[in-house]
């Protein structure tokens, strides 16, 4: 009995790689370079290692002394430019400004302290001005007052003088006129007890002259 193959079958097989021995040398060949390769960078970078270790700090290593003083002074003159040309001017500015604001400041505290200095000066002025007007108004005022005093102790004592006067003049005039009444009244009571006594009128003559005599 004989098997065929179909056609599909047949072409799957032609197409499919066949491994064999030849096509896996070249894939081992490789692999081992790789590791080779792998265990010569381990090897070189594990030599470098012990050279550093061996020779301490590469800072402290005289070969590398040119390139640090190169990068010092590269790292200096920035350094100096910066401050010389940003930093300093900036900060020369700030003090300048700062400066001139504080003498501003005390220019105008001492230009208010004078002109304070003299305000105090005129109202001083003014005070005593005020005072002495003052003084001189009361001096005024009681001068005044003292003459209109006197001026109404005059007139009150004029006035006070003149009623006197005529109190004076009319007592007087009272006084006359009584003694006149006294005289008459006298003359009658002297003519009515001498007429009573003797029985006979008294002449008015010499009574008068008896009153006189009396």
């Amino acid at each position: 009995m004989s098997v065929t193959a179909s056609p599909a079958a047949s072409e799957t097989s032609a197409e499919a790689p066949v491994t064999t021995v030849a096509t896996l040398e070249p894939i081992a060949e490789a692999t081992a370079s790789a590791e080779a390769a792998h265990g010569d960078a381990h090897t070189t970078s594990t030599g470098h290692g012990e050279d550093h270790a061996s020779g301490g700090l590469p800072q402290f290593q005289t070969e590398h002394w040119a390139g640090q003083m190169v990068w010092l002074v590269v790292i200096f003159t920035v350094l100096f430019i910066l401050i010389a040309k940003v930093f300093a001017p900036r900060l020369r500015n700030v003090i300048d400004s700062r400066g001139a604001t504080i003498a501003e400041d005390l220019a105008n505290a001492r230009a208010i302290r004078d002109e304070a200095e003299a305000q105090a000066k005129d109202a001083a002025a003014e005070t005593a001005a005020a005072h002495a007007a003052a003084r001189k108004l009361a001096a005024d005022a009681k001068s005044k007052a003292t003459a209109e005093m006197a001026a109404a102790q005059a007139k009150e004592d004029a006035r006070l003088n003149g009623i006197l006067a005529e109190a004076e003049a009319s007592i007087r005039a009272k006084r006359d006129g009584a003694l006149a009444h006294v005289t008459e009244i006298a003359t009658d009571t002297a003519s009515a007890l001498v007429e009573k006594l003797t029985g006979k009128a008294p002449t008015k003559t010499a009574l008068t002259a008896a009153l006189k005599k009396s």
